[in-house]
């Protein structure tokens, strides 16, 4: 059983080269909760949401002249590997808080004394996911990563679950701006002018918090139940940004970007959801939903079957599952014991290495072996992981990135992984001894296949390629 490599990898993002043996692995995997940083330098330094709702703004004012100027301008290489959208903006100030952020998030992660928090992190950020296909969110998908995800995963679920639910980003992405109650004053305003106005209640968000957030999938909620929930969270919008009559009724000291509640928008009376009545006016309404969601038994089992084949695969063992369910039950969905549970339990550590890693954990740990600041300039972030099959905060769904193996483990996407290999090796060139560096970074999973094919290489950038391409590093 490689313990070793487990911790650093299935746990953590890779060892880094000059990192001391890691020694007893649940140890090292426990203190680094107590040492996690929520708000490292590099990500620190980052523009917050009202910068970035600045720039989109400013965008939308311009757009039709950027269009024009873009359509005589060159593409360079970078941009002909983005999708058409963001080389749209690749000139302009709201695409460089989207490279920035990407920037920041991969030398996080690259420096990072504490890969299983970033681990944790990455893992609820996808839970949670916002993708940026939507012009509006390009610059904040990121945003709500650092802001809502970040400064919560070592705390309560149901605070996590409030902060990324009215994140900005949140609400932008699954039309929760723009939502306002059927019956709320401004519908009624709406109706006494035009009867024949379609009103704006939007389901997005109650949705995908039941279904992928909370609950899941066939946990006996119904439609009635989206419906009243939408209805409970009317009223949060977005200044600067929502479309509407939120925007006119906003108060005179919200600043673009920040999240806000319109009583005006907000459908009237109690909901019956799941069940329960919530009489609770305004924001309050909504807010109590989502803490009972996130207690509820069927949270707890989503979230720990979640976290369990993230850790061991496709099909989570039961034992694992119950044990996590439990001690999320137990806690009031405290993450921190979630996690110590997670460490000490059996499953895990069971086994050599099995699941592949996905073209973002690959990228890391490479870089993280030879401890590599970034893969080439910033700016050429985003491109690469398009390239890897992973693209940054795009997802494309609300549902996030899958954890199944066979995502990861086609033959194009292998192919994709050992190009980069050999594009990083050649420029590595001779400075690191893969002989070296192999038993360092893959611990007790070295093998003697392994260690062969690396002394017989044609060189040295060639025995680094093999290294980072070898059926052991792919996995985790």
């Amino acid at each position: 059983m490689s313990t070793q490599y487990l911790a650093a990898n299935r746990f953590g993002l890779g060892r880094r080269w000059d990192d001391p043996a890691i020694g007893d692995p649940r140890a090292w995997l426990t203190r680094q909760l107590g040492a996690f940083d929520p708000a490292p330098a590099a990500i620190a330094a980052l523009p917050g949401r009202a910068a970035i709702a600045a720039a989109y703004l400013g965008y939308r004012e311009d757009r039709q002249a950027m269009r024009r100027e873009a359509a005589d301008m060159p593409m360079s290489e970078e941009e002909k590997g983005m999708d058409p959208e963001l080389r749209r903006l690749s000139r302009s100030e709201i695409r460089r808080h989207y490279v920035d952020a990407a920037g920041a998030r991969l030398a996080n992660a690259v420096a990072t004394p504490t890969p299983f928090p970033e681990r944790l992190t990455h893992f609820w950020a996808n839970h949670f996911a916002v993708s940026a296909d939507k012009i509006t969110m390009i610059g904040f998908a990121g945003n709500h990563e650092f802001e809502a995800i970040r400064p919560h995963i070592m705390g309560k679920f149901a605070d996590l679950l409030i902060a990324a639910g009215r994140h900005p980003a949140m609400l932008l992405y699954l039309d929760q701006a723009q939502s306002f109650g059927p019956d709320s004053p401004v519908a009624q305003r709406v109706r006494r002018r035009q009867k024949q106005a379609k009103l704006g209640l939007n389901e997005n968000l109650a949705r995908e918090i039941l279904e992928l957030h909370t609950l899941g999938v066939r946990t006996g909620y119904t439609q009635a139940d989206v419906t009243a929930f939408a209805k409970a969270l009317t009223g949060l919008t977005v200044a600067g940004l929502g479309k509407g009559a939120g925007q006119r009724l906003m108060p005179a000291d919200a600043r673009p970007g920040d999240t806000v509640f319109i009583a005006q928008l907000h459908e009237p009376g109690a909901q019956t959801i799941l069940g329960k009545r919530y009489d609770q006016p305004g924001a309050r309404q909504g807010e109590a939903v989502l803490r009972d969601l996130a207690a509820h038994p069927a949270t707890a089992t989503h979230i720990a079957t979640k976290l369990a084949r993230h850790f061991t695969g496709d099909t989570p063992p039961p034992a694992l599952v119950e044990r996590l369910t439990a001690d999320f039950r137990q806690t009031g969905g405290d993450l921190p014991s979630l996690y110590r549970t997670l460490i000490a339990s059996p499953e895990p550590w069971a086994g050599a290495p099995t699941m592949f890693k996905s073209p973002w954990d690959w990228a890391v740990s490479t870089m993280r072996a030879l401890k590599l600041p970034a893969i080439g300039e910033k700016q050429n972030v985003p491109a690469i992981f398009t390239q890897l099959g992973q693209p940054l905060w795009r997802p494309g769904s609300p549902a996030g990135y899958d954890d199944l193996v066979a995502t990861w483990a086609g033959s194009a996407a292998l192919m994709q992984r050992v190009e980069l290999a050999s594009r990083i090796a050649g420029r590595i060139g001779d400075r690191v001894d893969a002989r070296k560096l192999a038993p360092l970074i893959l611990a007790d999973a070295m093998t003697p296949d392994i260690e062969q094919a690396i002394a017989r290489a044609d060189s040295p950038g060639q025995a680094l390629a093999m290294l980072f391409a070898s059926p052991v590093f792919l996995r985790r």
